[in-house]
């Protein structure tokens, strides 16, 4: 299988440098979340500068390395696409709706706290409220919180080492990829599917299994589109879906 993408890619930290080379300024990932009320759209440039802040959290504050595992305890949000690829920034192993027991660090949403109590190493919590806002409760013990400690993070981020593209990088529906074969498989989601860097693809689907992270996230990006991710939208009408692809160039649906 070929290994090339995005502007000649080889690893998914690659994959968004080449997007940044491109055109820092294009919106990346739009997200909603029908519960709330909120959009949040954020350009290359933006997305870019959370990953750097969130890997330098990775790195210096966490003190991972490339033989750690991250168990992802996340639903299909923007700041979940931002952690995802500030490890592999840094060239940790990443595992959605991972095993914590099994891993050196957990990141974890408001839902899933107690199962993430489970991880023997550092633990990471997200609130995942409007704005990237804090917890409004205080944690359980053991926890950071996510949005008070990435503000302080410098917004450039060089690795302690290059990221070997062959060294494990994503662990999903069972299956072991390294970081060249994550991208190589994510440009051939892209052509499967059809995709340009003028598709816009709206998804409602779950980081949790290949299917959802590659349409929703990695295939699009591969080929330099953008996403709009949806969450808690099952309940919204047919008509204020229409509204939505129309309102935000949708070319693609998902889920």
């Amino acid at each position: 299988m070929s290994q090339t993408s995005f502007s000649g890619a080889a690893t998914p930290a690659d994959l968004l440098r080449s997007l940044l080379d491109a055109d820092p300024a294009r919106p990346l990932i739009t997200y909603y979340d029908d519960a709330t009320g909120e959009r949040v759209e954020l350009s290359v440039k933006t997305f870019d500068n959370w990953v750097a802040k969130t890997a330098n959290l990775l790195q210096d504050e966490l003190a991972a390395d490339p033989d750690d595992r991250v168990a992802l305890l996340l639903p299909a949000h923007w700041q979940t696409a931002i952690w995802l690829f500030a490890c592999w920034s840094v060239g940790v192993l990443t595992v959605p709706a991972g095993d914590p027991a099994k891993a050196q660090l957990v990141v974890s949403g408001p839902d899933t706290l107690e199962a993430a109590q489970e991880c023997p190493g550092q633990r990471v919590a997200l609130a995942l409220r409007p704005l990237g806002g804090r917890f409004p409760q205080p944690l359980p013990d053991g926890f950071l919180d996510y949005a008070v400690e990435v503000p302080a993070q410098g917004d450039r981020f060089v690795p302690w080492a290059p990221v070997d593209p062959e060294r494990p990088a994503l662990e999903i529906d069972g299956e072991v990829l390294s970081g060249s074969h994550t991208v190589s498989l994510a440009a051939e989601q892209a052509k499967q599917l059809g995709l340009t860097a003028e598709d816009r693809v709206l998804s409602t689907l779950s980081f949790d299994s290949w299917d959802g992270l590659a349409g929703g996230l990695l295939a699009p990006l591969a080929v330099g589109g953008s996403v709009v991710l949806c969450r808690n939208s099952e309940n919204l009408t047919p008509e204020a879906l229409d509204a939505r692809i129309a309102s935000e160039h949708v070319t693609r649906t998902l889920g």
